[in-house]
């Protein structure tokens, strides 16, 4: 086993979901397979306006052949193994490129950097994780929050590995939950989507939760487009489905509430959620369709 590197860009011409699935022609089988069984991290082409560089991690399951298209091949990815990066790492840093794999004797990036699947060494993988998962202060959750029962909780550490052993820490809920918080209120500027408010408090901390719109539980992924930001309330009623998302990012408010009008003074003016600047940031309508159909209480 071994780790990899997963091209890819959200307007692929592949059928890629890359929480679920990433598709590859048969000439990289042999490089896909050597990760079964291990991680792969996603790296978004430097050619794609703004790019993200390594955006995220997930454990390679299997590969089989795509039953939809002769000669290509499916990596199937581990549910919930999926975690997107709260701080996207580029592909080149301030003195090198992280993937020092890819450079030659003299320094120099080599034609291995334009493989879509290609192994990355430990010490490169490490590398990446690490900045990826860093910490950010002002977005870490309150002294006083917990995201585990009592009894349940999981010391904070680093993503150190053994490379003996698989990078155990990768699926922590407590260290993945952490990770999934600083994405997700970031890319709603530590506002609630439903509100619009922002608060931070005396500490500098945003007053703000990060929810899963498909919980893990149901196989939901650590993914940007599965969360949403939300205020202790709004993710109390979000949760028990006294409200949800239309496609079209409409506030649905449940007919089981029994005080509509001041629920009504409660959400956004323009009843509309208060969303990502960053198009493929915001909810997907595939989370939105499971939680209209599972949890909102028509």
């Amino acid at each position: 086993m071994g780790y990899c590197v997963f091209m890819h860009r959200s307007d692929s011409i592949y059928d890629d979901s890359p929480a679920e699935r990433y598709q590859f022609p048969k000439q990289y089988l042999s490089r896909a397979r050597s990760s079964i069984g291990d991680w792969v991290v996603y790296l978004e082409p430097t050619k794609v306006r703004h790019s993200r560089g390594y955006f995220a991690i997930a454990r390679l399951q299997a590969i089989i052949e795509d039953p939809k298209a002769p000669g290509m091949y499916l990596a199937v990815i581990e549910p919930g193994s999926y975690l997107e990066f709260a701080n996207p790492v580029p592909f080149k840093g301030p003195d090198t490129y992280h993937e020092r794999g890819l450079l030659n004797e003299t320094g120099k990036l080599t034609g291995r950097a334009q493989a879509a699947v290609r192994p990355i060494s430990p010490q490169d993988f490490q590398r990446i994780v690490d900045l990826g998962l860093a910490e950010v202060a002002d977005t870490l959750p309150r002294e006083d929050a917990t995201t585990t029962p009592h009894g349940f909780e999981e010391p904070q550490s680093t993503f150190v590995f053994d490379y003996g052993e698989r990078p155990t820490q990768l699926v922590s809920r407590r260290a993945r939950d952490q990770a999934f918080r600083r994405l997700v209120i970031r890319a709603y500027d530590e506002r609630c989507a439903v509100t619009g408010l922002k608060f931070i408090n005396g500490g500098g901390r945003a007053e703000v939760n990060a929810a899963h719109i498909q919980p893990v539980e149901h196989n939901g992924p650590d993914s940007i487009n599965n969360g949403i930001a939300l205020s202790g309330t709004a993710h109390w009623m979000f949760d028990r489905g006294l409200i949800s998302l239309s496609d079209e990012m409409e506030i649905l408010i449940s007919r089981h509430v029994n005080d509509r009008d001041s629920l009504a003074a409660f959400i956004h003016e323009s009843g509309h959620a208060t969303l990502p600047l960053r198009a493929q940031d915001r909810p997907h309508a595939r989370f939105l369709q499971w939680h209209r159909d599972n949890c909102f209480k028509t």
